[in-house]
């Protein structure tokens, strides 16, 4: 933190007899408080909490809230991540009483509501993806993933097949192999050719009669859209293998093209992603994994099913389920916002999603390609993946410094070193929800920045609180309390 933006922390700002809450007064009858609570939970003296009013305790967290970058407040091309705004409307029609205020434990009759929603939300992912059955449980993608692969793990057992091989691209997401491996398979992995497309040779010579799924992200991490599809799922099913889509990159073909049609057996979304749900720091957050026939009877319960009379309700009679992978429903609230954003959009809103997010991807990717090097085509999908590496070899200017000075423009930064097969990767997505305007001001800022003196880039960014943490000793050795001896 440099000293003249420090914060105070509420410890030391604390002062002893400052109040920001006036408790009232208490409704248990008077009774010795030993009789209400057991000798070991009853505390020696009271916590060493900071002590502070409630204007100083508001402006405190106000003032830090500023501090940070957010879609709300600045223009954020994290490749891959699909960060676009979020609309209001969406956020005040969740938060309506006969939604927000249910609970899970309530009989399906009493919220017939929210149940219609989530059936018909259930019926629009079907229609995008192509797909027969869909479960709205998973709480992201990659519980999403983790899902359609224990699905397709019990799919096998019951066909009384011993599948234990998952394929996956040299440029597939990380969380694709970590979900793989967690379902207990064994990843292999297939590489790209010169093109940044999968290689049919590698993926012929690596097909057998263990190959349980082969994982792909298409449009993949590169932007790209794989033309070979349709031939590599063949491949894949003449294997006996199912073809699994990571849904990440949705935002480049909805409305468009329909993984189902293409070959994929199961898939997921990422309503925070593709349907503008806010990413929250982590969560709460959605997977809807949508599925073949052969695979539906599989899916976690309970699903949502719609009555002969029109009434909804809850199926959890299904013999075959995985079971649950996530508390009661899931997560309603991230997808009745989902479903408020497909309901406002219609189908030609959504097809417009796609149009508008490749149309300002190749945009910003024309602004910038004669001077940044973009190693895979001239056109793209949602995304593409530029490189510092020239920049290093001529000057020692890496993609992490160009990624840190952009902050200093007020712009957050690309994702960096990813995908793995570009060296000095910056991976740059500005979604359909930015102008035309903010698209300048980013590739002019660019334009600027690869022309600055090496030695300011390297101490970039020079205008936030932190500059550069060490975030190996951070990851490794973490501080997660305020020690006043330190």
């Amino acid at each position: 933190m440099r000293n003249d933006q420090a914060v105070q922390l509420l410890f030391e700002l604390s002062k002893p007899g400052l109040r920001g809450v006036v408790m009232p007064p208490c409704d248990v009858p008077a009774r010795p408080v030993e009789d209400l609570l057991p000798a070991d939970a009853l505390a020696a003296s009271p916590p060493p909490l900071p002590e502070l009013s409630e204007p100083d305790l508001v402006r405190h967290f106000v003032n830090l809230s500023a501090r940070n970058m957010s879609v709300d407040t600045h223009f954020y091309p994290l490749g891959s991540c699909t960060m676009k705004y979020n609309p209001k409307r969406n956020e005040r029609l969740a938060a309506l009483p006969g939604l927000a205020d249910l609970h899970p434990c309530q009989p399906p009759s009493t919220c017939q509501g929210l149940l219609a929603i989530l059936y018909e939300l259930q019926e629009m992912l079907l229609e995008i993806a192509g797909l027969e059955a869909v479960t709205l449980q998973p709480a992201a993608g990659a519980h999403g993933e983790l899902t359609a692969l224990l699905v397709a793990a019990a799919y096998f057992r019951d066909l009384g097949q011993k599948r234990t091989t998952v394929l996956i691209p040299d440029v597939a997401h990380g969380t694709n192999p970590a979900s793989a491996a967690t379902a207990g398979f064994r990843i292999v992995e297939v590489r790209s050719d010169s093109h940044g497309l999968v290689e049919l040779e590698d993926l012929h010579r690596k097909l057998d009669l263990a190959t349980a799924v082969f994982m792909i992200t298409n449009p993949n991490t590169l932007g790209l859209f794989d033309p070979q599809i349709a031939r590599i799922a063949e491949m894949v099913h003449e294997a006996g293998g199912l073809v699994y889509l990571d849904g990440a990159n949705m935002n480049a073909i909805l409305g468009i093209v329909r993984p189902g049609d293409f070959g994929a057996d199961m898939m997921h979304f990422n309503p925070h992603k593709t349907f503008s749900g806010p990413h929250g720091g982590g969560g709460p957050g959605a997977g809807p994994v949508a599925v073949g026939a052969r695979l539906a009877p599989f899916l976690p319960v309970p699903l949502v099913v719609r009555n002969p009379d029109g009434a909804y309700r809850l199926d959890e009679d299904r013999p075959k389920s995985i079971g649950r992978v996530r508390s009661f429903f899931g997560n309603t609230g991230v997808l009745v916002r989902a479903y408020c954003y497909l309901r406002t959009l219609g189908p030609p809103g959504a097809r417009r999603i796609a149009e508008n997010a490749v149309l300002n991807a190749n945009y910003l990717l024309a602004r910038v390609k004669d001077f940044l090097h973009v190693p895979h085509g001239d056109r793209c999908m949602h995304e593409f993946v530029a490189s510092a590496a020239r920049l290093k070899a001529e000057r020692g200017i890496t993609a992490m410094d160009v990624a840190k000075r952009l902050l200093d423009y007020g712009f957050h930064a690309p994702t960096t070193y990813f995908p793995l097969i570009v060296r000095e990767a910056l991976m740059i997505e500005p979604t359909e929800t930015e102008s035309k305007a903010t698209l300048d001001a980013v590739a002019d800022a660019l334009g600027r920045i690869v022309e600055e003196p090496a030695e300011v880039l390297r101490q970039a960014p020079h205008a936030t609180p932190v500059s550069r943490p060490d975030e190996v000793r951070a990851a490794r050795t973490p501080v997660l309390r305020w020690n006043k001896a330190t």
